[in-house]
């Protein structure tokens, strides 16, 4: 029988290491400039970039869900539309079933069929899909997947699951800084003399940085393992009593035209129930898809769930 409340625990030690992973990763920044670059007797740079990764967590904790949400420019959906209207009513009927406080609804302008949560816990979360979730999902089909997100509530993924979007993106952006950084300080060394050998080993340092970085954001999105898309499948077939509800949901899913969503990016892409990125990585099990992908197999998941209702 699995223990979710032993999965609760383990996300929460997720998180934290998570946060303790980011704020170390900023501070060898901060101390790499105070050393190579400033030459700084008092670790200047060092405290401030654990400052600024502490308020960047602290944030990232209170209010990551309202960023993700903005980053979609998701909105609240409108009940004169009766595709829309339905969507609630599948929600507060989840809520039901899961014994969880209704989330949020909100609703993302894409034609690609997907969904996420997002939140910090059960009593501040959110669930928003696609417009285009709603125009390919039957009514039973949809609280499948409205279902696998409260899943994902359930076990507190979402806490886990945001405050890696909102670090990740800060990682991103540091990398951005110092790849610009370094280029712009080489273009300008080539039309000036004399550099130092420590002006050069800061430049060489936010090389390297520029490129080490997004991998580091990468492996720490995958602390959010595979195995939490399993589970949250697991609970929509215990939240509906409907295995194939999903299974049915997930193959539409696979087969729809697009499977991009424009607005998901390499922070977010993780929270979505299917890979909005439509990267071939999250097709196998490999052991790189193992270790880079987001997301398990669509087809291996649509397998297991025919097999939860007894079918081959």
């Amino acid at each position: 029988m699995i223990d979710f409340f032993q999965f609760q625990r383990k996300n929460a030690q997720k998180t934290f290491l998570i946060i303790f992973q980011s704020i170390i990763i900023f501070a060898v920044i901060g101390y790499a400039i105070d050393r190579f670059y400033m030459k700084n007797q008092f670790p200047v740079m060092t405290l401030l970039a654990v400052i600024v990764a502490t308020i960047n967590s602290i944030i990232a904790y209170y209010h990551g869900d309202k960023l993700v949400l903005a980053s979609v420019k998701a909105r609240l959906p409108d009940t004169s539309n009766l595709k829309e209207q339905q969507l609630v009513n599948i929600v507060q009927e989840m809520s039901i079933a899961a014994g969880i406080q209704p989330p949020h609804v909100y609703i993302m302008d894409e034609t690609s069929p997907n969904a996420f949560a997002t939140g910090r816990d059960q009593n501040h979360a959110s669930i928003c899909v696609t417009t285009g979730l709603l125009d390919t999902m039957n009514r039973e089909e949809l609280q499948g997947v409205i279902a696998h997100e409260f899943g994902h509530i359930r076990n507190r993924d979402i806490l886990t699951m945001t405050m890696v979007s909102a670090i990740v993106g800060a990682i991103v952006l540091l990398s951005d800084w110092a790849r610009r950084t370094f280029f712009y300080s080489d273009t300008s060394g080539k039309r000036k003399s004399g550099k130092g050998s420590s002006s050069g080993l800061i430049l060489l340092f936010l090389l390297v940085i520029s490129i080490i970085a997004p991998l580091i954001a990468r492996i720490m999105a995958l602390a959010v393992s595979r195995s939490r898309e399993y589970m949250a499948d697991a609970a929509s077939a215990e939240f509906t009593r409907n295995p194939l509800a999903l299974a049915s949901a997930l193959e539409k899913i696979s087969k729809h035209y697009d499977h991009v969503v424009d607005r998901a990016s390499t922070g977010t892409a993780h929270l979505f129930i299917s890979d909005p990125k439509g990267s071939k990585l999250n097709d196998s099990e490999s052991f790189f898809s193992e270790l880079f992908g987001t997301h398990p197999p669509i087809k291996k998941r649509i397998m297991i769930l025919k097999q939860m209702a007894g079918v081959s």
